[in-house]
């Protein structure tokens, strides 16, 4: 079931996509994780996205965890920085590559990487809707997308078995994890993670879709990249480290997840720019889609 977020009549009123293609009062608010924030603050947000967007946020997340799923995204973004950030150095990784036919090896994520699911927590109150337009921040020359697939919770967790984990993810959206690559760089060096680099903006589809959809199928979801009408790469969910269920019951270890949270699974494999060379500019459209799920557009603004 498709669901969305209208301003009706100066109130905010979920919807269900129903048989005949019309869209019409949804039966179970609570999928989408029920109401967090109070409803004057919610009405107000809505209205500015509305403003930039023409449309709203299917819900309002509570907090937003981004995790990292994809050995492949991780090696392919490397070697993209590098390739930018480090132009002395690619020619020695390449070198590398082109002998061993394996990466480099400071491209591969580090050893916890493969011992656990891993994530990091980024601003769930600079969320916006697809169609808003995005622009540089003033401290960035390196703007990048990272095409995700982000799931909400309907029920709370609690040292949650991957089974349990499951259970409780009310419905998928699109999520658009953009970057300011280069002050990425100069943040992880410090060993706390990205904060500016990412706490600016982030963006999600401006519908979302049942877990009882999606989940049949979160392995074998396709989806694609196109900037200013190119269909610059395609990406699949196929292929992660840890499953969602995984990530979800890593995160609930002795950490009480209430309804509302979001969580993403990282970059899909060829869904940033950096790993294909398709660095965003001023004046670029950009769609990411997930097919089966919904779409992000934005124009990107200086």
């Amino acid at each position: 079931m498709k669901l969305r977020r209208v301003i009706i009549d100066d109130r905010l009123e979920l919807q269900a996509l129903t048989a005949d293609g019309s869209w019409g009062p949804a039966p179970d608010p609570s999928v989408l994780g029920g109401p967090v924030f109070a409803s004057e603050w919610e009405l107000a947000n809505a209205q500015r996205h509305h403003d930039l967007s023409g449309s709203v946020l299917p819900f309002q997340p509570a907090s937003f965890r981004d995790f990292m799923l994809y050995e492949k995204h991780a090696i392919d973004a490397a070697r993209g920085l590098v390739s930018r950030f480090m132009p002395a150095a690619a020619p020695v990784a390449s070198a590398f590559e082109k002998l061993s036919h394996k990466p480099f090896p400071p491209f591969k994520p580090k050893p916890l990487f493969y011992r656990q699911p891993i994530y990091y927590m980024s601003n769930h109150l600079t969320f916006v809707p697809s169609g808003a337009p995005v622009a540089f921040p003033q401290y960035s020359e390196a703007l990048d997308y990272e095409l995700e697939i982000g799931f909400v919770l309907q029920s709370p967790l609690f040292n949650a078995t991957p089974q349990e984990a499951l259970e409780a993810i009310g419905a998928f959206v699109v999520v658009n994890d953009l970057s300011a690559r280069d002050v990425q760089r100069a943040e992880m060096v410090t060993g706390l993670g990205p904060q500016k680099a990412k706490h600016f903006t982030s963006s999600m589809s401006a519908v979302a879709v049942t877990a009882d959809e999606i989940l049949p199928r979160i392995d074998k979801l396709t989806g694609s990249v196109v900037i200013n009408g190119r269909t610059v790469s395609t990406v699949t969910s196929a292929g992660p480290q840890w499953g969602v269920g995984d990530m979800l019951a890593h995160a609930s270890r002795d950490e009480r997840l209430c309804p509302g949270e979001l969580f993403a699974t990282g970059t899909l494999p060829g869904g940033s720019g950096m790993e294909t060379g398709n660095w965003l500019r001023p004046g670029d459209e950009l769609t990411l889609t997930i097919d089966g799920i919904g779409e992000i557009t934005h124009t990107i603004t200086q």
